[in-house]
């Protein structure tokens, strides 16, 4: 199957017109041309188009596209996420082995296990919190957390408060994880470091976590952490927030940005 076919059909199993699918980002005419396979988008163009349509990147490349039955599952629990909400109950409908979401799910799940059993431990349950630490700690031998060993350093943190109530809670990893997305080469891995961290509303962490949108072509995304970082970090931001506003549309936004950047030098 053709990538614009399988364009088309994503967009229409989302129950999206053309016009809501461009967004602000690219133009309908774009899409149309894109569905009809008289042109290619670029990568940037496919990064956005697969994530409104919540279809990893290689729906549009294999040749074998594989349809997960999750999507829905792991578009809420990503939505949990984001809100600071309880993760499990949102995970509890996802059907495994699934190659396109088990490796995200796996992290989801994590992140949804320390959680309760932080708020298992805060409340005085802490057989129950140890309970959730061995299911967490199960999951430490996959990937993507296999990669990520600093993870169980922060669930051993966690374990050793249950075992001793007199103990504070978990020790300050967030330096570490920083300094670990600072360092990755994939936007992807550098996001999920920077999903690990306790403190979301540094700048610094705002800084990077705008930086993964923008390389992964989510200009509201990067716009949106960005300007929480653009007091702490002028020059850094101006010419990311420029771009993020000149690909949605707004050269007003840009043309500030561009003179802030003079201004700056």
């Amino acid at each position: 199957m053709e990538l614009g076919t399988r364009l088309k059909a994503a967009r229409m199993e989302a129950g999206l017109s053309q016009r809501q699918l461009c967004g602000e980002v690219i133009t309908r005419n774009m899409l149309s041309q894109i569905e009809n396979g008289t042109a290619r988008p670029s990568m940037d163009t496919l990064w956005y188009l697969a994530d409104r349509l919540g279809k990893p990147m290689a729906f549009f490349l294999d040749e074998d596209p594989v349809v997960s039955p999750n999507r829905r599952v792991m578009e809420g629990a990503r939505t949990a996420l984001e809100r600071g909400e309880a993760l499990l109950d949102t995970l509890s409908g996802y059907a495994e082995p699934d190659p396109v979401y088990d490796r995200e799910y796996r992290l989801l799940k994590w992140l949804g296990l320390l959680q309760a059993a932080k708020d298992a431990a805060d409340t005085g349950r802490e057989i129950y919190a140890r309970k959730l630490l061995t299911q967490a700690a199960a999951l430490e031998s996959l990937p993507p957390l296999s990669a990520l060993p600093e993870l169980s350093r922060r669930r051993l943190a966690l374990l050793g408060r249950v075992e001793d109530p007199g103990k504070l809670t978990f020790p300050d990893l967030d330096e570490e994880l920083i300094l670990r997305a600072r360092a990755a080469q994939n936007p992807d891995r550098a996001a999920a470091l920077l999903d690990a961290c306790e403190n979301r509303e540094s700048p610094r962490w705002n800084l990077l976590r705008g930086k993964c949108c923008v390389e992964k072509g989510d200009w509201a995304g990067g716009e949106a952490y960005l300007h929480k970082a653009e007091a702490a970090f002028p020059k850094e931001t101006a010419p990311l927030l420029e771009q993020c506003c000149r690909e949605q549309g707004d050269f007003r936004g840009a043309y500030l940005y561009a003179c802030r950047q003079r201004e700056n030098q």
